[in-house]
């Protein structure tokens, strides 16, 4: 079964009240996405392999520590994955990015794919797919399926807000799939909404309501 990791660092869980506030608007909501999904970014790649490399500072030669291998890819689920790239490319600039897109149907809830483009050696890396809000776990579990289909066999999922719902069905049908959020709310609504949640996040990110 797959870990759930709840990142409560303070810095997080104070950004993501200010984020939850119906009342912060556009440009402050991406702004604190952003930062959040840096501070995320340490713990979710707090694992990734070292080797040594032969250097020389200023004052002497030494051996230091470099990543191993091939990095990461970022693979956001549109269109409110977007909204957590920039804040992981901060911390890791040679991140490839793909982009899977997905849309809920509003009758059945269920996500319907019109687009995935993805990096050609992406099997080969660490793939770390976004999307702030776990709901139902539809989307989640159709962009996991197509990467895995594709080869893809060391993957992590990052959200911002889960549902116990979302989860349950992530770890049900991808129990190989760590998942990294910063917090995990009560329930989904009638709606398929996130309660207390923040509302919809590709709406808030873009200003489109």
């Amino acid at each position: 079964m797959s870990q759930v990791h709840v990142i409560d660092h303070p810095m997080v869980q104070h950004k993501l009240t200010i984020m939850r506030d119906k009342e912060t608007g556009s440009k402050d909501f991406r702004q604190l996405l952003e930062e959040i999904s840096l501070l995320m970014g340490y713990e979710i790649t707090r694992d990734l392999p070292l080797e040594n490399k032969e250097i020389e500072t200023p004052i002497c030669k030494m051996t230091a520590k470099k990543v191993r291998g091939r990095k990461l890819a970022i693979v956001p689920i549109l269109r409110a994955g977007m909204g957590m790239v920039k804040g992981i490319q901060t911390l890791v600039p040679v991140a490839k990015v793909g982009h899977i897109g997905l849309y809920r149907n509003e009758t059945t809830h269920e996500p319907v794919v019109y687009y995935c483009k993805l990096p050609e050696d992406i099997q080969e890396r660490l793939v770390i797919v976004t999307d702030p809000m776990l709901a139902t776990g539809g989307s989640a579990c159709d962009a996991l399926k197509m990467l895995k289909e594709r080869g893809c066999k060391n993957i992590r999922m990052m959200c911002l807000v889960a549902a116990p719902e979302g989860i349950e069905r992530v770890q049900r049908e991808h129990p190989d799939v760590d998942i990294y959020v910063a917090a995990i709310d009560e329930k989904l609504n009638e709606d398929a909404y996130i309660v207390p949640g923040l509302g919809d996040a590709g709406d808030r990110i873009f200003g489109t309501k």
